[in-house]
């Protein structure tokens, strides 16, 4: 099949070849990935280092005056508009974050060092660089995802295309989210670099722990053709025993069953803690391999991968200290015993050994040790709502809302009037829009889901209050607008 195209009647190519992309998954799976002139000598090394880099902006109802008839832009040509305003004046530099990978990737590989990078961009992100013009952003990109001199250094996740978070996103929307990405990315870099995508990066590293939204956002991850996830060190438990990761530098194995006793698993790469932006800013996670030594893992002698992803525009020391630290780390890795790697040629190179996925250490989302203790896999949803209000009045730190970036923040608690539309637009949408099986290459479908999924960002949450609580509930109001109209 011939590649897709990026933009269909203004919006972003984001539904209609599920097959072509389905197909695309598939065959990646059973592709080993190039090995490339800074490949690495697996046997030799000690340990490596990865580092992913999470770029995303969302989608505003800010072009104009008026709220109820503005145009929905991206946050970042808002914030280039109005740089009087707050932090606004740091626009240009942030655009130059999303492009400077374009540069950093062939000017290291000139040199003939060896980098690695993990790039994590929002579906939301893209379009609208895209729809402000930014086109050399693009095309950097471009220059490092389909040019075989350098793509063998870049590994790119996949995302939610609205960075949506999963335990409080409708799952049949999460999983629209995971596919729309897929999508709109083969639409800008094609269906061969679709093909290397097969990891996943859930926005704000939340994962559910509710068992029957986790089987759902696992299940997600599997069918659209993922092989493995980034996951956040104090979001999960050890099966055998309730602790949290004991090695967490080795690959493990994140199964979830829910209340019906059905289970699904995926490969976790885990994220250990810190200060997300600093750690990776000043590349700590190579200084923290040098550190290290191999390790047993089912008989084979393994060098540990530490892994770290962060904002890669937020912040002092990410737009300032990256680059020069990066660019140091890189010189002073390539070709040692501590590398940097990307996460699926790591496990790739796992794999070479004879290292199987169930060889990884069990884990599962956080706090479901306590739950069932108290039921069994197949007693069905109505008895497991029964256990968590039981568990959450006999222990106040129970929470089944899923693991995020900060342990004290809740995806759901104190953001009702935002959920309220949410869930509501959300339901329309699967009423009058799933249901009745409308095809997903009409433009009716396109448009209510462009406008669904724009409703969905995390940072109609994040922020709480105010402003932004505004702008979400307008987009969810014209997501009720246009499925009414187009389908009522």
């Amino acid at each position: 099949m011939t590649n897709l195209v990026e933009t269909i009647d203004g919006l972003p190519n984001l539904c209609g070849q599920e097959t072509a992309i389905a197909e695309t998954m598939a065959k990646g799976a059973k592709r080993s990935l190039a090995q490339s002139p800074g490949g690495v000598d697996f046997g030799r090394i000690r340990a490596a280092a990865a580092i992913a880099l999470h770029q995303h902006q969302p989608l505003i109802p800010a072009g104009g005056g008026d709220l109820k008839n503005a145009e929905i832009i991206s946050n970042l040509k808002h914030m280039m508009d109005n740089q009087g305003i707050g932090d606004n004046h740091n626009a240009p530099v942030f655009v130059w974050c999303y492009k400077r990978m374009g540069e950093f990737i062939p000017q290291l590989i000139g040199e003939g060092k060896s980098p690695r990078v993990m790039l994590e961009y929002s579906g939301t992100l893209l379009h609208g660089l895209r729809a402000m013009g930014e086109d050399h952003v693009i095309d950097a990109l471009k220059t490092i995802t389909m040019n075989p001199d350098f793509n063998w250094a870049v590994e790119w996740l996949g995302m939610p295309w609205g960075h949506a978070v999963a335990p409080s996103t409708p799952v049949q929307d999460y999983r629209l989210h995971v596919q729309a990405f897929q999508h709109h990315f083969a639409a800008i870099f094609g269906l061969e670099a679709l093909e290397r995508v097969r990891g996943f990066s859930p926005s704000e590293m939340a994962l559910p722990n509710h068992p029957d939204v986790a089987y759902e956002f696992v299940k997600t991850l599997v069918d659209c053709g993922y092989q493995w996830v980034l996951v956040q060190e104090h979001s999960i438990e050890q099966v055998d025993n309730g602790w949290h990761p004991q090695r967490p530098h080795l690959p493990h194995r994140l199964v979830c069953t829910n209340s019906k006793g059905e289970t699904a698993s995926i490969i976790a790469i885990i994220k250990t803690q810190g200060s997300d932006t600093k750690l990776v800013a000043q590349m700590q996670p190579w200084y923290e391999a040098q550190s290290l030594e191999r390790w047993e893992l089912a008989g084979k002698s393994v060098p540990p991968l530490v892994t770290q992803i962060a904002d890669g525009e937020n912040g002092g020391v990410m737009m300032n200290e990256f680059p020069g630290k990066f660019m140091e780390a890189v010189r002073g890795a390539s070709g040692t015993d501590t590398p940097l790697m990307n996460g699926s040629e790591y496990l790739e190179h796992l794999f070479a050994l004879g290292i199987k996925e169930s060889d990884f250490t069990e884990v599962r989302p956080v706090h479901q040790g306590k739950l069932w203790s108290q039921m069994q896999p197949g007693d069905g949803p109505e008895k497991l709502a029964k256990v968590i209000e039981e568990l959450k009045q006999a222990d106040h730190q129970f929470h089944m809302d899923g693991g995020s970036w900060t342990d004290d923040l809740s995806w759901v608690k104190g953001y009702e009037n935002v959920l309220g539309p949410m869930e509501e637009a959300s339901a329309l949408f699967n009423e009058q829009v799933l249901k009745a099986g409308i095809a997903t290459d009409d433009p009716r479908y396109r448009n209510a889901l462009y406008h669904l999924m724009a409703s969905q960002t995390s940072c109609y949450r994040y922020w709480g209050q105010g402003e932004w609580t505004d702008y979400g509930r307008e987009i969810c109001r014209r997501v009720m607008d246009i499925v009414r109209y187009d389908f009522g």
